[in-house]
């Protein structure tokens, strides 16, 4: 056995994506880090252990535009080219690999930290060291660190250090939460064990083993479904153990699901409900259970369930969630009621630093599972790619406190700024924050372009002709209306029986910026359509916003009617259709409560399709100024610069500049190009998309500066670029900064659209 002591700025104590992200956020700050895991494999629950979906703020498609950015979206958009079949396997190696990548994080797997030396009063306790085992190699390793950050998940740290934490459900008074419960009590959401299935070609048998459980002594078969063509997180349901302690209980937890795991295979191989199952063979069954719910750290701020569904905003919000307010029984699988209960906002919500820091232990912070939430909130921040985020911007704000010598608490009390320029620098998951940075130079330069897409609209082509689409329902249009909104032409086909029809069009507003649903209505006015077509209609809405804003124009159902469905995506407008009876928004096996805007108003089968329309006037929507400055994703309006159409996206040629009054020295330049955040991407592809590289993605660029005579120099050259962020160091040939009065990037070639995107262009000096 060997003892050893090592010292780190940052010690992440916890391998998942919390502790991942958070990790690779603080190396790329320059900070030294230790990542300590007890697994074999980073990834926790998102591991080829455990396999379950990396699920996020897009919650399966339900919200627009929704989909993580920062370390995050790297991650998803890596897995999406190098394991298009969704490989459990190969998403730990792209999980790996981006950790590997850091020269600043040295990786301790196999070590499970299980002591923390701790002082001070109960109020102001600090971590000093902890230590691990690392199983295997029989060393014994003490990590020492100014910055301490608990991504265990069950939040074995911060018990060992002091911090303060709850465990189980809130009683109702306390948050006024209308979900809790009107006493407190211990109950948790249970764990689970998945398992995949191989159809091998021919019969296969299947001898149960004599622990599997007979499910006809259960409720399974009575409030439960079975499905031969399910696999994996569909059977998120076999879930158990919320009665009891998730952690001290783990082991007699698994045995009892990997028991009813046996039996539901045993049901469906030899029941003789399923002949689809003759050659089916269980290929995986998981032997770690994964752990929803332990413990609940207290930050300075408790997130609660209306933090969650009012979409309360922060002035500290360094991240930001989707994923409904998902809520199980107690009694998991064996509950009467359905597996889960669900509640939407109508869009985003945001999460505070001060629910990521110890109330009580002033170097401790904590990402994922374990953050400062009701049990209530926790239900919509405990998906991984949500943890994520959060470890990301636990991770920026644990290497903010050591480059400035404070703590936590004080940094977000008093250098809130410093997080979020930190933050918006790399391109994080946040929402509603636009890049104030003084030392972005964009930022005082004049920005010009080739061109911009001043146009909104979506016509058939010869060779895309469109498909009438039923006015059976009400459908939408989310538009941007920047300067304004005063007419809108459709493509509408009017009743074949000879008679005109009449149509009722409204204009509503979003309610927020973030959100892409109808919530206020502004206007109403009708509009005449004569028989057969299609004709061309105009709307006249003379909508002049005070500011630009996204709006849902909304054409009401009406019989005989349709709205042509043309193949063409418009960049910063979604096709919305309203629910009709039998439509399901998320999952079958869930019922789904009425007055959910997101539920109401969907994009099922419209995705990278409009209905045929012409907006005027011009739009300003996509000036050259929307890429300096912005909020670096959709909010409110698509915030990005878009060129004119390109005649070959292959050579694009289009550009975007910057001019200063006088020579700035220049260091760096990063570029944040459109990968399409409203794409629904997971891991192990429970929704698959048939991009490996989204469309709008830039592949080929360069970046010049120019020369004191006018003439323009390449500083750089990239092709067969995959990647939404890019840094680049800028250095002249005796290794000083560039000199120069003006910065261009020239797109060459995107991944296949026909217009430049580029969401965020910026300089930054010596």
């Amino acid at each position: 056995m060997r003892e050893e002591e090592v010292h780190y700025d940052i010690a992440v104590i916890g391998g998942g994506l919390a502790g991942t992200c958070a990790a690779i956020a603080a190396a790329r700050l320059g900070r030294r880090v230790a990542l300590v895991n007890n697994r074999t494999v980073l990834g926790g629950n998102a591991s080829s252990e455990v396999r379950v979906w990396v699920c996020g703020a897009s919650a399966h498609g339900v919200h627009r535009w929704a989909r993580e950015t920062g370390i995050m979206g790297e991650l998803y958009t890596e897995n999406q080219y190098r394991n298009p079949e969704g490989n459990p396997y190969y998403w730990d190696q792209v999980v790996l690999d981006a950790v590997r990548a850091e020269p600043n994080i040295d990786l301790y797997l196999n070590t499970d930290v299980r002591e923390v030396d701790a002082s001070g009063p109960e109020d102001a306790r600090e971590v000093h060291s902890c230590t691990g085992w690392m199983m295997g190699s029989e060393r014994r390793i003490t990590f020492h660190a100014r910055q301490f950050l608990d991504c265990t998940g069950d939040g074995l740290l911060g018990h060992l250090a002091g911090a303060r934490y709850r465990i189980g459900r809130e009683a109702r008074a306390e948050f006024g939460e209308p979900w809790a419960p009107e006493e407190a009590d211990e109950a948790l959401l249970g764990s689970t064990i998945l398992f995949h299935t191989k159809d091998l070609g021919r019969p296969v048998k299947f001898v149960p083993p004599t622990s599997a459980r007979d499910l006809t002594t259960t409720p399974i078969l009575r409030n439960r479904v079975l499905r031969t063509g399910d696999n994996g997180c569909d059977y998120w349901w076999v879930e158990w153990g919320g009665e009891l302690d998730t952690v001290h209980d783990n082991e007699r937890i698994r045995d009892e699901l990997q028991s009813v795991v046996m039996g539901i295979w045993d049901h469906i191989k030899n029941s003789g409900e399923f002949p689809d199952a003759e050659n089916l063979t269980l290929e995986w069954v998981g032997s770690l259970p994964g752990k929803r719910e332990y413990r609940r750290f207290l930050g300075d701020h408790v997130l609660s369930q209306q933090d969650v569904l009012e979409q309360r905003q922060f002035d500290d919000r360094v991240a930001f969630g989707g994923w409904s307010v998902d809520l199980h029984p107690v009694q998991g699988m064996y509950a009467d009621e359905p597996g889960a209960r669900q509640r939407y906002a109508d869009g985003i919500f945001h999460i505070p630093l001060r629910s990521l820091y110890s109330v009580n232990v002033t170097n401790l912070m904590f990402a994922g599972r374990n953050i400062s939430a009701t049990h209530i909130a926790f239900g919509a921040t405990r998906v991984m790619a949500t943890c994520a985020t959060l470890g990301e911007a636990a991770g920026t704000a644990a290497a903010l406190c050591v480059a400035e010598g404070i703590g936590p608490r004080e940094l977000a009390a008093t250098r809130p700024e410093l997080v979020r320029r930190a933050l918006l620098r790399q391109d994080a998951s946040v929402i509603g924050l636009a890049d104030d940075d003084p030392g972005n130079l964009a930022l005082t330069a004049r920005v010009s372009a080739s061109s911009y897409l001043n146009r909104l609209a979506a016509e058939p082509a010869p060779a895309a002709p469109g498909e009438p689409y039923p006015l059976t329902r009400d459908l939408g249009l989310l538009l941007p209306a920047d300067p304004a909104l005063d007419t809108v032409d459709l493509l509408v086909h009017g009743a074949p029986d000879g008679r005109s029809s009449e149509l009722t069009v409204e204009l509503w507003s979003t309610g927020r910026p973030e959100n892409a649903v109808p919530a206020d209505q502004l206007l109403t006015t009708a509009v005449t359509v004569p028989a057969g077509g299609p004709h061309w209609v105009t709307a006249r809405l003379g909508h002049r916003p005070d500011a630009p804003e996204n709006v849902v124009l909304i054409v009401r159902a009406c019989p005989g009617a349709a709205l042509v469905l043309v193949p063409v995506r418009t960049d910063g407008v979604l096709a919305l259709r309203s629910r009709a009876e039998g439509d399901v928004a998320v999952d079958h096996d869930i019922p789904e409560e009425d007055g959910q805007p997101v539920l109401e108003w969907q994009a099922r089968g419209l995705r990278r399709r409009s209905f045929g329309f012409r907006a005027a006037p011009e739009t300003e929507a996509f000036l050259p100024e929307r890429a300096v400055g912005g909020f670096q994703r959709p909010y409110g309006g698509p915030q990005m610069w878009s060129s004119g159409p390109l005649a070959d996206p292959e050579r694009a040629g289009q550009w975007l500049r910057l001019d200063w009054d006088e020579a700035r020295q220049l260091s760096e330049v990063r570029v944040v190009f459109d990968d399409d955040v409203d794409e629904y991407l997971n891991n192990l592809h429970r929704h698959r998309t048939p991009f490996e590289v989204m469309p709008e993605l830039v592949r080929d660029y360069r970046v010049q500066s120019r020369e004191p005579d006018g003439a323009w120099r390449t500083l750089l050259t990239v092709t067969d670029n995959r990647r939404r962020h890019r840094v680049h160091g800028l250095r002249c040939a005796d290794g000083g900064p560039v000199s120069t009065d003006a910065l261009r990037l020239v797109v060459d070639a995107t991944h296949g659209a026909r217009h430049a995107h580029v969401i965020a262009f910026k300089a930054y000096g010596a």
